[in-house]
């Protein structure tokens, strides 16, 4: 395994990899590697032929007063999960790398990066699909690999792709979930042990949107107050939103239909948590 930190290094190794062959796969991450890490890069070493990380915090996607500073960097750790589950380069620059002295070019999705945690993160998906597309850029890889937990980072990354004719595959993994159901995420970390049991009513609420809408159940508001009332058990809880919309097109709707996600976003104490699920209901 090799680990860069230049843009130029990069793309030398990536091109000889690709004259030889080999099909480039691509795994962005900011670090604090966890098993939902790990299983997006399993499936990259099971789905392509040479595996590129990028370990990046990207200070782009943080706005104020958010964990920049203090979201955990274990590099070395992070190295050797890379190294032990099949990686074949690490990139690892610095923001003077990726930015230089002054970004004033941006991608910029609209209207799918608008709802949901875009009304309580501004310019949080900007500095997403403004990274990622630097990346793709860098690395030029034939498959990304992005997890569903974070569902609207993966659905504006795949419109960005089809709408800019970006020539690679996005592919987005189930979430990975600790045996509470909790999704697993660098930031479950910052929790207290008390505020970690709490946490799995986040799940729970999801689960409890599933078994209503199996039982027949349409109307989203329904649904939602009884998603409401598992989450409002939470005491140190701030809800940011609890939705039921459209898989596509992240619209709002009254009613369910056909393929929904339905998605949480909580505080507990300081700690933000999102979580959502996938539901094709068949119903037109």
């Amino acid at each position: 395994m090799e680990v860069a930190e230049t843009i130029q290094s990069v793309r030398r190794q990536v091109t000889t990899a690709r004259e030889k062959g080999k099909r480039i796969g691509f795994v962005p991450t900011m670090g604090a590697l966890h098993i939902g890490h790990i299983s997006l890069i399993e499936s990259a070493v099971n789905q392509t032929d040479f595996v590129v990380v990028s370990i990046f915090v990207n200070p782009t996607q943080f706005g104020p007063g958010e964990d920049f500073q203090k979201y955990p960097r274990p590099l070395d750790q992070d190295l050797e999960i890379c190294r032990k589950t099949g990686v074949r380069l690490v990139f690892v620059p610095t923001p003077e790398q990726m930015y230089g002295s002054e970004n004033l070019t941006w991608a910029t999705v609209e209207k799918l990066t608008e709802p949901l945690c875009g009304q309580f993160r501004p310019g949080h998906f900007r500095g997403v699909t403004t990274v990622c597309a630097k990346l793709f850029n860098i690395v030029q890889p034939d498959v990304a690999f992005f997890g569903q937990k974070d569902a609207q980072q993966a659905i504006a990354i795949k419109r960005m792709v089809a709408d800019l004719n970006m020539p690679l595959q996005i592919v987005v993994c189930p979430t990975v979930r600790e045996p509470d159901g909790l999704a697993v995420s660098s930031r479950n970390k910052y929790l207290t042990k008390q505020q970690r049991k709490d946490a799995t009513l986040i799940y729970k609420s999801l689960q409890k949107c599933r078994e209503m809408i199996e039982a027949g159940v349409t109307n989203t508001k329904e649904i939602i107050g009884q998603m409401r009332k598992i989450l409002n058990q939470i005491p140190s809880a701030k809800l940011e939103y609890v939705s039921i919309v459209d898989s596509e097109t992240l619209e709002s709707t009254d009613k369910v239909c056909g393929k929904i996600l339905a998605a949480v976003a909580v505080k507990i104490g300081s700690t933000r948590l999102i979580d959502n699920i996938l539901l094709d209901t068949g119903k037109q």
